[in-house]
């Protein structure tokens, strides 16, 4: 996996995310050069600009990393804007890794930490606000002038499983791609953003691995023979849910099971599964017989939004419906959602459904 470096003026624009934002208040919080992280088993050590270690940082109970490591993990450019306090996450990185001595001598050491709830994280063009294991809302944080984000929250939104060994101090994520995408048929970021103006969270015991863990259980398969599309906590009819959707191999489709879990008492509410035919990347579509390349339905849709690039695509796919091939997915831009189908035989536009991320 690649990871991110720095130019110098990218680093002064990080390290200039200083200036205070509205809210701003400082915590005591310990740096953890104890704790390791490992990225589908290989241990990651990150580095700043200069070469020298960054460790991460513990904080009631949440581990941060700094967003130059984000950066790293997900291969994307990392950008600051300081007249908006918008750290901006995106794109194909084509630097090389950055590279730097192992720091052998740290020790664990409390910190003062800037938690900076005014700060804006665009991850993918699409505003993020993050949440702990137990679903309450966390903020960016500020320490030696870098931005620093929770470690959970970001596996989370790469569609990766996140756990946590107390013996080892080790964080884990595990599964889904580098990016954020699920192999063979989508080819974006799975997660939706959560509304960061949504009332109070849950005070449940109920987590989103748990969540997912039941709608496993109830289908009756395992982590490792299924999929994740989506699994992220959302507001839906008066209530805190969990909407968890995973694939598994059927064939030379997939089954799609959908599931909504109270996030309170972490009953199933509903449930479906369909059969899928999604076609492979790189296998074409001969076999399907439609005749729109997913190029050229892709630019379709993204005509209609003006300023939208490919990289705001979302959960795209080719199925079969109502006896014809259709190619679905969702553009997310500018804080609005579009939906749409198209045909995969005409090149024309189905369906079209648009509403704010945030209703």
């Amino acid at each position: 996996m690649k990871k991110l470096i720095c130019t110098m003026t990218l680093a002064a624009l990080l390290c200039g995310a200083a200036s205070a934002a509205n809210g701003s208040y400082t915590v005591s919080a310990e740096l953890s050069p104890d704790i390791t992280v490992k990225i589908d088993g290989v241990e990651r050590i990150f580095y700043n600009a200069q070469g020298k270690e960054i460790h991460p940082i513990s904080y009631a109970g949440t581990t941060y990393v700094p967003i130059r490591s984000i950066g790293e993990l997900m291969d994307k450019n990392v950008n600051w804007d300081e007249a908006t306090s918008t750290a901006t996450i995106g794109g194909t990185r084509v630097t090389p890794d950055a590279t730097g001595t192992p720091d052998r001598n740290a020790r664990e050491q409390e910190i003062s930490l800037r938690m900076e709830p005014g700060y804006t994280i665009v991850i993918d063009g699409v505003k993020r606000t993050f949440y702990d294991v137990n679903g309450k809302q966390v903020d960016p944080a500020l320490y030696n002038g870098s931005i620093y984000l929770p470690i959970r929250a970001i596996g989370e939104i790469m569609g990766k499983t996140v756990s946590w060994n107390e013996a080892t101090e080790t964080v884990f994520l595990s599964g889904g791609s580098a990016d954020g995408s699920v192999t063979d048929f989508d080819t974006s970021n799975p997660t939706k953003p959560t509304n960061p103006v949504n009332p109070t969270q849950p005070t449940g015991s109920v987590t989103l691995e748990q969540a997912k863990q039941t709608a496993l259980d109830h289908a009756g398969k395992t982590a490792s023979q299924v999929t994740f599309v989506k699994a992220y906590q959302d507001f839906d009819d008066g209530r805190w849910v969990y909407d968890v959707e995973f694939i598994v191999r059927s064939g030379s489709g997939y089954l799609e099971y959908d599931y909504e879990i109270d996030a309170s008492t972490g009953k199933i509410i509903s449930y479906d599964y369909d059969a899928e035919g999604y076609q492979p990347s790189g296998s074409g579509n001969s076999s399907a017989g439609v005749s729109i390349s997913e190029s050229t339905a892709k630019q379709t849709a993204l005509n209609r939004v003006p300023g939208a690039s490919a990289s705001n695509i979302y959960k795209f796919k080719l199925d079969f419906d109502d006896g014809r091939w259709e190619y679905e997915g969702t553009i997310i831009y500018n804080q609005m959602e579009y939906e749409f189908t198209i045909d995969a035989n005409t090149g024309s536009i189905v369906e079209w459904d648009v509403e704010s991320i945030y209703d």
